[in-house]
């Protein structure tokens, strides 16, 4: 960094005005703030390289100062010529000087009564003679009566012989009790009062250099220690980093300026751009951990001595109606389809059951498409999944969506083929329709286990059972017992009797009644528990389901049950509660995606809610991922919900509630939602493609959403004859309704099928070229880039009508 002028005296030790008159004489003009180049520093180097010499110097600049008593120091030729000229004084006539003195003193002695203004001018009046004679030592000095203020003013009283005496004595009108002080002060002998001055004078200027030459000391071997390491977190303001790298923030922002970024005091960096900062300050930068989140519970690290095999957990999973509630009948041994409204399971249940010995705890997720998300759900708290699928149906479209669950779950998959005994069973079609998703029998050289089973008639179960413990085995699931409890809950209710209920699988430890526990946003103590058979137990291991009672509300389904004491639950679950809340927060407004742009740019809307529904789970979650990977520094998109089937009144009342859009792909609203959507004012959009889908959203976030369009067809013509030239296949056509416009938009639609959408390249009557030909009229149409034309095409004709907004 370049130095100044003022800069450089401080380093060398000399005033400014020495340096800047060294360079003049070396013909370089400079001032105070003139930066130092290579050649002014060696000129600067060679003048003042001895510490010695500015210390000389700045004596004798002090030394001007003082009152001239110095005559004894060495001081250059120029100086001491100086003041030869106004000194002259010799010792006799200091004696005079000082006998005079005297005689004035007497004289104020022997009028003690006068006014102390004649006193005043008396000695006032004194001091022309004094001075003419060459009298006192205020004669004496080279700087006279200025050299006496200026010691009065830095050491807080005159030195200067009686001149300075007198002056007191006036100021402080004490008459001749201050004459006499001024005999006993001065003394009679002239030669000791002038040793007195000069070594007074001696001393103040050793005392005046020290006190200017300090700071100086002071700051030469003064040098911060920097960091050479420090730790960042995510992000930082320049204020808070400049701190960190004990750095002033001018630095900071000037090397933030260099790397082409103009930021402000509180302006917040990430940490790539601030690793980047301090390392042009030599200073390695280490990620701070992340503080802890107060609404979690620490996770507990099982020693491997610890673990215990635990039993397997196993999720039926398949199309509706392909047998998972029978299978898992004939399995347990009791009979629950009987009591299942519309044979379909209305909860996720859990039930354990043992075979050679051994538990093997099953889950039966619903096969109904409305409860799609149960059984997502019960995916990702499975170890092994068994795919139902009737070997008369073979696979459909809920089987897919099964297999789609397991796999995004890391779940391995065991196929049952059920309904083997009925004369239309073809498994091998099953297993040929399966390969197409990446699921190959064993007997065809794949991974996939397949068992043909029967659950009416109770065929293929031990070999289903023994599959599941074999494949367990190469899992080696293992759980520590000895531990506090952790699990998941799998359904939860408000019963009217017992207040909330919660079906929990239990994943590690072990539960006991009476234990503090948190689940999700809710608390309590374990009251009481049951199991699948609805018997009262005290404890619940690992891969155990349990209901139980006695938490303060009804969780949420998927929510993570924790042992812990009674004041962390409560805390915890408080400040999960008020996080939630503070999430759920939206603006009363409804949001539209052809006003979104406004409300963002009006700061009115943060974020965009969207509930997504599809006709199938994959492409459900497609269109979810692509739409939660737009980038947006003004909204965030987040998904209320998502699922499969068509929109219903649920998902309007829902997006009501939230604040948010309804996106359908390949599904339509029923009546009911219809009615409801435009009563609360929601906004639906329907696609068939999942990128219109999202260069819509994208467009509505960026404030270019195009204008609504709809269809309107304008005309329809029936080709007659086709006629062919060497350069286009002309349409002998006649119009049966509406017309024909040449700048129509048209379909050529043949036995019903749609083979061609284009455009019309001429339309011509007779030999003319015409606009439009109206119905009942003949005329010659060519299409655009398209030759393919039949006797008996129709030709549709349509345009796309700005639709106004309502």
């Amino acid at each position: 960094m370049t130095k100044r002028v003022y800069e450089a005296a401080k380093e060398y030790g000399v005033p400014a005005k020495t340096v800047i008159k060294t360079l003049e004489d070396h013909h370089i003009k400079a001032g105070n703030f003139t930066g130092i180049d290579a050649n002014m520093k060696s000129i600067l180097d060679a003048s003042f390289k001895k510490g010695a010499k500015g210390e000389a110097q700045r004596g004798q600049k002090q030394e001007n100062k003082q009152t001239g008593e110095g005559t004894s120091r060495k001081v250059n030729e120029t100086s001491r010529q100086n003041k030869n000229k106004k000194q002259g004084n010799t010792p006799k006539q200091n004696n005079q000087n000082h006998d005079k003195k005297r005689q004035n003193q007497g004289n104020a002695q022997n009028q003690p009564n006068r006014a102390a203004k004649n006193s005043q001018g008396q000695n006032q009046g004194n001091r022309p003679q004094n001075s003419h004679k060459g009298g006192n030592n205020a004669g004496q000095n080279t700087q006279g009566q200025q050299g006496d203020s200026k010691r009065t003013k830095y050491f807080g009283h005159s030195q200067g012989g009686n001149d300075g005496n007198n002056r007191n004595n006036s100021k402080n009108k004490r008459g001749g009790q201050n004459n006499r002080n001024n005999n006993k002060n001065n003394g009679s002998r002239p030669h000791t009062l002038l040793s007195n001055v000069l070594n007074k004078g001696k001393h103040n200027k050793n005392k005046r250099n020290q006190k200017h030459q300090a700071p100086v000391a002071a700051e030469a071997p003064k040098k911060k220690n920097y960091p050479t390491s420090v730790e960042l977190p995510e992000t930082i303001i320049v204020k808070d980093f400049a701190e960190r790298l004990g750095r002033d923030v001018g630095e900071v922002m000037k090397k933030l300026l260099m790397g082409g970024i103009m930021a402000t005091i509180n302006q917040e960096l990430d940490f790539d751009t601030a690793s980047l900062i301090a390392d042009e300050f030599g200073v390695t930068v280490t990620k701070e951990a992340p503080p802890e989140d107060p609404t979690e519970i620490e996770e507990i690290i099982d020693p491997p001595e610890t673990l215990k095999t635990r039993p397997p957990v196993v999720t039926i999973m398949g199309h509706v109606d392909h047998g998972k509630t029978s299978l898992l009948d004939a399995i347990r041994q009791t009979n629950v389809t009987s009591h299942e409204a519309g044979g379909i399971t209305q909860h996720i249940g859990a039930y354990q059951v043992r075979y050679e010995g051994k538990k093997i705890t099953f889950m039966d997720t619903p096969g109904h498409e409305a409860f799609t998300a149960m059984r997502a759900r019960g995916a990702q708290v499975t170890d092994i999944a068994v795919l139902v699928v009737a070997a008369d149906d073979g696979v459909m479209p809920q089987t897919v969506e099964s297999i789609n669950h397991a796999k995004s779950a890391g779940v391995p998959i065991i196929v049952a083929i059920n309904k083997i005994d009925k004369e239309s069973a073809n498994p091998e079609h099953v297993m040929q329709q399966l390969t197409e998703y990446g699921l190959i029998s064993e007997d065809w050289g794949g991974d996939t286990i397949m068992v043909p089973v029967s659950a009416h008639k109770k065929i293929g179960l031990d070999d289903l059972l023994e599959n599941i413990l074999v494949l367990a085995e190469v899992q080696d699931l293992k759980a520590n017992p000895n531990r506090p409890a952790q699990g998941v809950v799998i359904e939860a209710k408000l019963d009217k009797g017992r207040g909330p209920v919660a079906s929990v699988l239990i994943q590690k430890g072990t539960l006991r009644v009476g234990d503090t526990i948190i689940v999700g946003t809710c608390f309590g103590k374990v009251r009481a528990m049951n199991n699948e058979r609805g018997e009262r137990v005290k404890k619940a291991e690992p891969s155990i389901p349990v209901e139980i009672l006695g938490l303060n509300d009804v969780p949420e389904a998927g929510d993570i049950l924790n042992v812990t004491d009674e004041k962390t639950a409560r805390s915890v679950a408080e400040k999960r509660l008020e996080k939630k809340r503070s999430s759920e927060l939206h603006v009363n407004a409804k949001v539209t995606l052809d006003d979104l742009f406004n409300q963002i740019q009006q700061g009115e809307l943060k974020e965009l809610p969207l509930i997504i529904k599809g006709d199938v789970q994959g492409s459900v979650e497609a269109l979810s991922q692509s739409l939660m990977g737009i980038k947006s520094d003004e909204v965030r998109i987040a998904i209320v919900h998502s699922g499969v089937g068509a929109i219903n009144e649920s998902d309007i009342m829902l997006a009501s509630a939230s604040n948010a859009l309804i996106i359908g792909f390949n599904v339509r609203p029923d009546a009911a939602a219809r009615k409801m959507a435009e009563h609360e004012k929601v906004d639906m959009r329907m696609y068939r493609v999942i990128y219109d889908a999202i260069n819509d959203v994208e467009a509505a976030i960026k404030g270019m959403l195009e204008k609504k369009y709809e269809e309107k067809i304008v005309g329809r013509a029936e080709v007659r004859k086709v006629i062919t030239t060497p350069k286009v296949i002309v349409g002998g056509s006649y119009v049966k309704e509406g017309k024909i416009t040449s700048t129509s938009k048209i379909r050529l639609i043949r036995n019903g099928i749609v083979v061609h959408e284009g455009e019309i390249d001429g339309l011509r009557r007779f030999k003319d070229d015409v606009k439009e030909v109206a119905a009942g009229y003949e005329c010659g149409i060519t299409l655009e880039k398209y030759r393919d034309i039949k006797e008996g095409d129709e030709i549709e004709a349509y345009e796309m009508v700005e639709v106004e907004p309502e």
